[in-house]
């Protein structure tokens, strides 16, 4: 022990001047920024931090005293983050979330994100027949204050005259908004919902879908359907996208915690998390881009082919932006 005690002594000795230079160029950095070091200590810096190092390799491998290599470690992490760790402005960051992250997000979740749309597929086609018809089981998948009046029992003209609307008589502007605000809290819950293992977030995105059915066919029935997808269309898109992809980031989460797979379930659920919001962080983007779309397109553009045709460019840009192929950056 006695012996130990000597060659940690010597060791430190011998190193001991630049480890408490290296400690005070990062306390000074700390206080302020890096700007705070002069051109020589800024040279000095990645020396020191590759001298630190080596001591704490040779700490290790002579097996010295065990406080002596927690300093080293200590050091040499804050070391390695100040000379190696990445710092970037706001306009970075938002450069690196929408030209990276969030599409490869989607990417990641792409297998969550089919799932989550057949599901709102399946809730559409079933409720759109079954309301077709039946008109009574329109009551059934669209409630009372969402569907504001407008239903089987409405006459064809007063069904048109909600679709447009340009916000002076409270049409469906009231009903957009609803519909808005409904959307948004579905992708929230679809999220939020995926910890119960999957099947909230499974039936929730087949009822959004069932809501979506029941509303087409009434307007269908009436020989609106499509004035009412150009309607529903130029901003649905857009926000139906976004529930979908909210659907995937809980079928993620949910899935992940019953299979998480090769690793361990709170690892698994770590990297599960940081797709899921990344994903959720992209789906607001959706959704404020759908009101934009919803509160202004639809007013302004009164003609259904170009509704259809805003509804189509976004139809195409939203999974073109998403899921192309892009060049990896340089770093």
């Amino acid at each position: 022990m006695a012996e130990l005690h000597l060659k940690s002594y010597r060791f430190r000795a011998e190193r001991e001047d630049d480890w408490r230079r290296l400690e005070k160029l990062l306390t000074k950095v700390g206080k302020g920024s890096p700007n705070a070091l002069s051109d020589e200590e800024l040279l000095a810096l990645p020396v020191l931090y590759r001298q630190a190092l080596s001591s704490l390799s040779v700490a290790r491998a002579t097996s010295l005293d065990q406080g002596l290599v927690d300093y080293l470690e200590s050091l040499s992490t804050r070391a390695y983050f100040l000379v190696y760790g990445t710092r970037s402005n706001l306009a970075e960051r938002l450069g690196g979330f929408f030209g990276r992250a969030w599409p490869q997000a989607a990417r990641a979740l792409w297998r969550e994100t089919l799932a989550s749309f057949l599901l709102t597929l399946i809730g559409v086609a079933a409720a759109y027949f079954l309301t077709l018809h039946d008109p009574d089981w329109f009551s059934a998948f669209v409630p009372d204050g969402l569907a504001g009046g407008r239903g089987p029992t409405a006459s064809v003209e007063a069904m048109r005259a909600t679709l447009y609307d340009k916000g002076e008589h409270h049409g469906l502007s009231v009903f957009a908004a609803f519909l808005f605000t409904h959307n948004s809290g579905v992708a929230i819950f679809a999220f939020a919902l995926g910890f119960a293992f999957c099947l909230p977030t499974a039936m929730l995105m087949a009822y959004n879908g069932a809501m979506l059915g029941a509303f087409l066919a009434v307007f269908g029935m009436r020989g609106l359907g499509f004035e009412a997808g150009g309607w529903l269309a130029i901003h649905g898109v857009t926000e139906i996208s976004a529930v979908i992809l909210a659907g995937a980031a809980g079928l993620k989460i949910g899935w992940t915690l019953a299979f998480p797979g090769d690793l361990s379930r709170p690892a698994a659920m770590a990297q599960a998390g940081r797709q899921a919001a990344t994903l959720m962080a992209g789906v607001v983007v959706m959704l404020f881009c759908a009101g934009i779309l919803e509160g202004v397109g639809r007013q302004v553009i009164q003609n259904d082919l170009a509704r259809y045709g805003v509804a189509l460019a976004t139809l195409v840009a939203w999974p073109a932006y998403l899921y192309l192929p892009r060049r990896r950056s340089a770093a």
